[in-house]
């Protein structure tokens, strides 16, 4: 049986520029075909190579397989393209998702473009769950991404989700795929870049006025953190349509290959669950809470991993905020429940509530003190909460925003991406608030 996979040697590239492959195949010769992925995935050119065999490597080397130079076209636009490999000599319109013979490619701009909104590929997060070669970060300390995964191509860890059994959910196809699909269904232009490029300082300095995140965002870097928290302070905003956001810190290696995360400090006790809080150093939580970027953190939410959950959604607690704008939602009014948006992962404050019965910010979490929570959803006993209780705080996914020099806006679980092209009260806030912060 002819085999053939690949992988990126970075997984982002300026348009004009020569992006590096590595792709081993058993046959003689093999095609790529690029599409660039959108409402309808778009077929961008193909190239052909003679093959070369190699062996698999291990989770963390590099597995240095055979190297493919391909001159990016600068006309390209950028976007997530999906690299589909084939040993036919002839190709039509495959599947843009598969667990091997696929390579995810972020085509960056050549020089700014001039549109307001950068969307954020979470590619350190998918190379966190990826396993090929045997291992992940949720089995070691440290990972290559210089092998096939990382978004596509590659076996992924995680249980399969009873409401999109379509991809696992640590891929691009399960959330950033539908949401950039919806994104360009409904005219909305972006230019794109990966953690890596924010981690290494590109593009937050070229005249975007909102940073956009969906889906599962887990793993940032301190430098890609510094950035974005910096792209705030000077005035951009950012919307982050997920949860279980910033959760972990990873570091990464100089040129940009490997991730760490020590997940598994001194003293913790045998069997510890890397997702708990049990005094690891790699919770941004820690030494640095993210409710002080982003206004909420998983440790004040949590996750329903395996099988259906009860249906939650957002109770609305400011009808009138413009957020909820053309929705026809009022105060008291329960968003998105019949199709259980709340989860599988979600994000809270630390909040109390005022004479009136609204709930507001407590701000001992590091949630700003004019984070506005604009729907709550109370979590049932049986979903996974981290080991360490905020204190005297019930656990809630809090949506909402507040701002600083710029706006941070949170829809608080993963899920947000899976509701937008079935529910139009979903899709009518995320318009409303790309539309206000771009």
């Amino acid at each position: 049986m002819t085999s053939i996979n690949g992988y990126p040697a970075r997984p982002s590239v300026r348009a004009g520029e020569v992006i590096r492959l590595h792709i081993a195949t058993s046959a003689p010769r093999f095609r790529i075909d690029f599409y660039r992925w959108g409402a309808t995935p778009q077929h961008a050119g193909h190239t052909e190579w003679p093959g070369r065999t190699a062996d698999p490597g291990t989770f963390d080397r590099d597995w240095q397989w055979p190297a493919y130079e391909f001159p990016v076209p600068p006309g390209w636009s950028s976007g997530v393209y999906i690299a589909v490999l084939s040993t036919e000599p002839d190709s039509c319109t495959p599947p843009m998702d598969s667990r091997e013979a696929r390579i995810l490619l972020v085509v960056t701009p050549a020089a700014p473009s001039g549109r307001k909104i950068l969307y954020k590929i979470p590619t350190f997060t998918y190379q966190a769950y990826n396993t090929a070669g045997g291992g992940s970060l949720y089995s070691a300390s440290q990972v290559t991404m210089r092998r096939p995964g990382g978004g596509v191509g590659g076996p992924a860890k995680g249980l399969p989700d009873p409401y999109d059994s379509t991809s696992p959910r640590q891929t691009f196809a399960h959330w950033d795929a539908p949401f950039i699909a919806w994104m360009q269904e409904n005219r909305i232009e972006s230019d794109f870049c990966t953690d890596l490029d924010l981690h290494e300082g590109r593009h937050l300095n070229d005249g975007y006025r909102l940073l956009v995140s969906a889906g599962h965002d887990e793993y940032w870097s301190t430098d890609a953190r510094r950035n974005i928290t910096a792209f705030r302070d000077a005035g951009g905003n950012i919307a982050n349509f997920g949860a279980n956001t910033c959760w972990w810190r990873v570091d990464v290696a100089p040129d940009g290959a490997g991730l760490s995360c020590a997940k598994f400090p001194p003293g913790a006790p045998t069997g510890t669950d890397p997702d708990s809080s049990y005094g690891c150093p790699d919770h941004w939580w820690e030494s640095e809470p993210e409710n002080v970027l982003l206004g909420v953190s998983y440790r004040n939410g949590g996750g329903h991993w395996e099988g259906p959950r009860a249906p939650l959604g957002f109770t609305v607690t400011d009808g009138d905020h413009w957020i909820f704008s053309g929705t026809g939602l009022r105060t008291g009014d329960v968003l998105g429940r019949e199709a259980a948006l709340i989860g599988y992962e979600c994000d809270g404050a630390a909040y109390e509530l005022d004479a009136a019965g609204r709930p507001g910010p407590t701000g001992q979490d590091g949630t700003p003190k004019d984070f506005e929570i604009l729907g709550i959803a109370p979590l049932p006993s049986d979903w996974n909460f981290a080991a360490r209780e905020p204190a005297n705080s019930p656990r809630a996914a809090t949506l909402g925003l507040y701002t600083a020099a710029g706006t941070v806006f949170t829809a608080a679980t993963t899920d947000w991406a899976r509701l937008l092209a079935t529910d139009p009260q979903v899709a009518s806030i995320t318009r409303n608030v790309i539309t206000r912060l771009s």
